[in-house]
């Protein structure tokens, strides 16, 4: 496959992933009775658009990130709008107007700003939820269906030195047992061997002494007899961290195969993945700092975690045109659903951040209100009403300013310094 295959199933995946994301959002509205007017998956020119009801659903040429129109985001002004010395309406009052333009006669029950806290928690909750749903379940079909990548007691290679894979005298112990590739290790040192685990623990614990080996070759079993030679390797200590020691080696390399897991390892695994997302998510601020030294030269290349679509894009494209006969179209497929579902992680946790125009944000005003309301019903005092955000939308515009140029940055970097897949 080339290429450009990756970028295309990445970017369906994309479209799909957003296009869910607001669905998430589009059905418990319309549940709760808000008044939908436009659904849109993309920015930019319109390229389809179809009404159904009192809903227009867009596809838009610029497939990074979509929205859902909802009437009455905002509640309307306490007595008279607010006017600058020029007379003209001030930011908050223009961002109510807007949001609240979609209401007719007799609609205000149908805004969004009319609900309960509960109900705007559902919604705004709905998107995000959405894709850590959707990370979930692409993860169960790697799992349960095709499978995760694991080392198998089959031997993948056998090269004839340690220093290098050519040379004029072999001295790679595994070469000079009789080991070959295809070899399927059954039993070293008299214990069986049922994972490449098990062989790499037999090597360590059986030091530089002469080893019986027994492998199965053409249908047939062998016993061999290795010695191990003492060299050099990183590994990890009882810390964690990573030292050199001299360790025994034989020189040989496991395959690899796609193995099904229990789906009772979903949750854990996508429950670490949220942390770690959440993780690199919250050092965003240093990560582009560091990014932006790198790319003006005034500091080494940093290690980077936090790529933009172009990055992903790049691994996208790795994944389909690598050539390794090794390299089975299902473990393709295992790594694209694996590159879609850390994308719909990322999705959760960056609309998870507290601020305008973010989901977070939406969120911590629905919280807040319901935290206010409970309070005043508790104290007896009036209802305050719902949260007005009307006045932290300018904050909203500088959010969506930044988040533009940190997209600018990531791509730059990206094109400048890919990212290894």
């Amino acid at each position: 496959m080339s290429f450009a295959v990756g970028i295309i199933i990445l970017l369906l995946g994309v479209v799909l992933s957003i296009g869910l994301h607001e669905i998430g959002h589009m059905l418990p509205a319309k549940l709760c009775g808000v008044k939908v007017p436009e659904y849109s998956i993309g920015f930019g020119p319109t390229l389809w658009k179809t009404r159904r009801g009192e809903t227009t659903y867009f596809v838009k040429a610029i497939p990074l990130g979509g929205y859902v129109r909802m009437a009455g985001m905002l509640p309307p002004a306490k007595g008279v709008p607010e006017r600058d010395a020029n007379g003209y309406l001030s930011w908050a009052e223009e961002a109510r107007e807007d949001a609240r333009k979609d209401i007719g006669p007799g609609e205000e029950h149908r805004a969004f700003s009319a609900l309960a806290a509960w109900k705007k928690l559902i919604i705004m909750f709905g998107g995000p939820v959405t894709n850590w749903l959707l990370a979930g379940i692409i993860l169960a079909i790697v799992f349960a269906g095709l499978g995760t990548a694991a080392y198998t007691p089959t031997l993948t290679s056998v090269p004839e030195c340690v220093a290098s894979a050519e040379c004029e005298n072999p001295d790679a112990p595994g070469y000079l047992a009789g080991l070959e590739e295809g070899d399927l290790i059954v039993s070293w040192g008299g214990t069986a061997v049922a994972s490449w685990a098990d062989v790499t623990d037999a090597i360590r614990s059986g030091g530089t002494e002469a080893t019986s080996v027994v492998v199965e070759r053409a249908g047939q079993e062998l016993t061999l007899t290795v010695t191990p030679h003492l060299t050099e390797r990183e590994i990890l200590d009882d810390d964690g961290d990573v030292v050199t020691a001299e360790v025994p080696f034989v020189g040989i390399s496991p395959s690899i195969e796609l193995q099904r897991q229990s789906l009772a390892k979903v949750p854990g695994v996508l429950w670490q993945g949220t942390t770690a997302t959440a993780s690199v998510v919250t050092s965003l601020p240093i990560q582009l700092w560091n990014t932006v030294q790198s790319l003006l030269g005034n500091e080494p290349d940093a290690d980077r975690e936090v790529i933009s679509l172009v990055g992903v894009g790049q691994m996208a494209g790795s994944i389909t045109s690598a050539e390794s006969e090794s390299y089975t179209l299902a473990m393709r497929a295992v790594d694209m659903l694996s590159l879609l579902a850390s994308l719909n992680l990322a999705l959760f946790v960056f609309n998870m951040i507290p601020l305008l125009p973010l989901d977070g944000g939406h969120i911590a005003g629905a919280l807040w209100e319901g935290i206010r309301r409970a309070f005043a019903k508790v104290t007896g005092r009036p209802d305050p009403g719902p949260v007005d955000l009307a006045p932290l939308m300018k904050v909203g515009y500088w959010v969506l300013g930044a988040l533009v140029l940190m997209t600018v940055i990531l791509m730059w970097a990206d094109i400048a310094s890919p990212i290894a897949g």
